[in-house]
């Protein structure tokens, strides 16, 4: 069985291992982004940003940390898809918004990490 830390480290390996410099820089900042700015703020921008080429790889990794709280929180966000996460994030109670967000900053340390390590090294 493995430990959460465990599942976040390999989930976030899986995911990095099509990223590029520009996926990594932009992993590494979300973190502050999101203590600035608040998780959903961050995810609309990531989106907007994403409906241009040359932001694509914001959109890419909010989607794949979309996809990991999705996983972690099922029971009250039913898609990874941006509208319906959005739409979900919005109906959950502050406690249960807080997790969320504290889960978000969980999985992108270990997002960071690999990606630092492996963009460019395989």
């Amino acid at each position: 069985m493995e430990t959460l830390e465990q599942q976040r480290a390999q989930d976030a390996w899986e995911k990095c291992g099509r990223y590029t410099d520009k996926h990594a820089n932009f992993a590494k900042g979300l973190p502050a982004l999101i203590m600035n700015s608040g998780l959903m703020q961050v995810l609309a921008f990531c989106h907007e940003k994403g409906s241009k080429d040359s932001g694509i790889h914001c959109e890419d990794v909010a989607r794949d940390l979309r996809s990991w709280l999705q996983s972690r929180f099922r029971q009250y966000i039913t898609s990874a898809e941006f509208k319906p996460f959005m739409e979900d994030l919005i109906k959950v109670d502050p406690r249960t918004f807080q997790a969320i967000t504290a889960e978000a900053f969980a999985w992108l340390k270990w997002l960071r990490q690999m990606a630092a390590a492996r963009v460019g090294k395989d």
